[in-house]
């Protein structure tokens, strides 16, 4: 009967190794085909974007001419947001003027200033941008309940300009402005949508190491390279020949959620100031200023851009940011920063299980807009 057991464990043993063996193997040839990849895409994007130098030439304007569009009063504002000189996180996040909902449950979740000071120690700003609501009926009972929410929790910046997806650019010269006044001494700034999900304590950690390095040049976020303009007319991204007559966009991180370092947002809000803001998507326009200065995106695999994120213990561990949720933030937070998280994932049998549960979950054929296959070997 003891021998029976031996063999029994031997048995698993061996094909515990094996696996391990040919996880090992998958793992080497992913990263030496990735490194390839990475390479090519690489060299491609410096002679790309070396190339795309004319689009910012000829998109310069007068600054005379580019204060028609960041030129907008404020309606709502917090000038002493940023008092603290100690700021590592300034996190604006887009917002409608009806969407109350969504703000509330972001206070309350990834967005809750109190919580990550005290769990971090660290000093994180959240603000909501709006403009102003394009309905002319209801506008005047929206903007009355805008002032009564903020009066109660003093995080709204508001311009008077119509908050419609035309306009996406606008709201950004009002982030980059807004940050080059008041908070231009935060570390960081994040972008982000208002049905954006961020595992803040997995960026906060990441942040502050990064931080320690004193980085410069740094975007990151899920990284579109090469990016043709579309031209289909009932596409509500569709951009025409008029507004931008070129076949590619320079490289861009989708407006979902991106961060990047003070230098990089100071150097962008003063490209901004001379480039034509026509063209109304948002992070296309950041890419067409980044590029003007010579910046790069980075990608990091736990930005998902567009995508949403799998629901998976093994996937909240390393999760920066997931895109689409409107009704189960609470849920996420609560699932997402459970302690349990970091002990699942934790030695030889947790990396395990969680390499093969990432795999399946990222590397199906089926899988699109989330986070690539090679996260699942990080």
């Amino acid at each position: 009967m003891f021998a029976c057991f031996r063999r029994i464990k031997k048995c698993q043993l061996r094909q515990l190794m094996m696996m391990c063996f040919l996880l090992s193997v998958i793992k080497v040839y992913w990263e030496s085909l990735d490194k390839n990849v990475s390479n090519h895409v690489k060299s491609y994007s410096f002679r790309l974007l070396n190339s795309l130098d004319f689009i910012s030439s000829n998109l310069t304007i007068s600054y005379k001419e580019a204060q028609k569009f960041s030129n907008h009063r404020y309606l709502i504002n917090h000038e002493e947001k940023c008092a603290s000189k100690d700021v590592l996180l300034l996190l604006l996040v887009k917002s409608s003027p009806e969407n109350f909902d969504r703000r509330q449950a972001i206070r309350l979740t990834w967005g809750n200033e109190a919580y990550i000071q005290q769990r971090f120690g660290v000093t994180v700003r959240v603000l909501f941008a709006l403009g102003i609501y394009p309905q002319p009926v209801n506008r005047r009972k929206l903007q009355h309940r805008l002032i009564v929410e903020d009066k109660t929790y003093q995080d709204l910046i508001q311009q008077d300009f119509l908050d419609t997806f035309h306009n996406l650019t606008i709201k950004l010269l009002l982030q980059l402005g807004w940050t080059h006044t008041y908070c231009e001494h935060a570390r960081f700034l994040m972008s982000a949508d208002d049905d954006i999900f961020v595992h803040m304590p997995n960026l906060i950690r990441y942040l502050q190491e990064i931080n320690r390095t004193s980085v410069k040049d740094f975007w990151i976020g899920k990284v579109h390279r090469g990016a043709p303009p579309i031209r289909k007319k009932e596409s509500k991204y569709y951009v025409s020949h008029d507004i931008y007559p070129w076949f590619l966009y320079p490289d861009y991180t989708p407006g979902a959620g991106y961060v990047v370092s003070r230098d990089v947002a100071s150097r962008v809000y003063q490209a901004s100031l001379t480039l034509n803001a026509s063209i109304y998507i948002d992070d296309v326009f950041m890419g067409i200023c980044a590029n003007a200065i010579g910046i790069s995106p980075q990608e990091h695999v736990f930005f998902s851009g567009e995508g949403r994120a799998p629901n998976h213990v093994c996937i909240y561990n390393q999760m920066m940011t997931s895109h689409g949720h409107v009704k189960d933030f609470h849920e996420l937070w609560k699932l997402a920063t459970d302690p349990e998280v970091q002990q699942v994932s934790s030695g030889l049998f947790g990396k395990l299980y969680c390499t093969i549960a990432k795999i399946r979950l990222l590397c199906a054929l089926h899988t699109v807009n989330t986070y690539p296959c090679k996260a699942a070997f990080l």
